[in-house]
């Protein structure tokens, strides 16, 4: 099918990503950051669980410890797409983290930073590296670049009004870029799942004092959480050629979430 590079691909809708590609034939560039961040009071993906997901296609899955706070870093993991598979097709940039759980105003700056430098800042550092690699990929080209929102891209959750902005940026930089990308072949769209099974989802139970995740169900009409299998069968599409009517648009994988 093609290379693709996916960030936050250690666990969650990253990971489901990683294995829906290679499943399907694609290359694929696993990257995670690998570490926890002080800022966050839940720990984040570990190598080990890179490395499993990696594992299952040893073949066509290559693992890059990288934070996507750091440009050149993810200037080096799109060079290694090139140099081990000969170019790049599509970016999916799924690295995110959850904060909140108070009102805006008793939002800290480590959370607000947090929440920005990884879910915006990380979003762009990713466009910004792999975009110039679609873009040297022959014409007619069919390069593509994913970015994961979410349903609060388009809702106010309630004490989560950072976590809700920074979802909003990466609408407006999708929107941006795809206008950027006008004529070249390359599209740009974002994904916006609901409720969906991961970890993050816990962190989320956890800052709202939910005894279950279930509790997150009511909020969709497919009365469920969605599996991370499913949204990322919609980002596998939206990396697909069968996708080239789609650009500067976002796709709501939220299983009818109403908040």
């Amino acid at each position: 099918m093609g290379v693709a590079l996916v960030t936050g691909a250690a666990r969650g809708i990253g990971a489901a990503v990683v294995r829906r590609l290679a499943a399907t034939g694609w290359r694929v560039v696993a990257v995670d950051v690998c570490a926890d961040d002080p800022a966050l009071p839940y720990s984040l993906g570990t190598r080990e669980q890179l490395a499993v997901v990696a594992a299952e296609h040893p073949d066509v899955v290559r693992e890059v410890v990288a934070d996507v706070r750091d440009a050149e870093a993810l200037r080096s993991a799109v060079a290694l797409a090139e140099r081990e598979f000969g170019g790049l097709d599509a970016a999916v940039a799924a690295a995110a983290v959850m904060a909140g759980g108070q009102p805006l105003w008793e939002t800290t700056d480590a959370q607000w930073e947090a929440l920005f430098s990884v879910g915006v800042t990380g979003v762009a550092n990713l466009a910004r590296a792999a975009v110039p690699a679609l873009l040297r990929r022959p014409e007619p080209r069919q390069g593509r670049f994913v970015a994961l929102a979410s349903s609060a891209a388009h809702h106010g959750l309630w004490h989560l009004a950072g976590y809700n902005a920074a979802k909003h940026a990466v609408v407006g930089l999708v929107k941006g870029l795809a206008t950027d990308l006008r004529g070249t072949g390359v599209c740009a769209t974002a994904v916006s799942p609901g409720s969906t099974r991961t970890d993050l989802l816990d962190a989320t139970a956890r800052l709202y004092d939910l005894g279950d995740v279930e509790e997150f169900a009511r909020h969709q009409l497919v009365e469920r959480l969605l599996e991370p299998e499913e949204v990322a069968a919609v980002v596998a599409f939206l990396c697909s050629p069968e996708s080239s009517a789609i650009t500067g648009s976002v796709v709501h994988a939220d299983g009818g979430f109403q908040p």
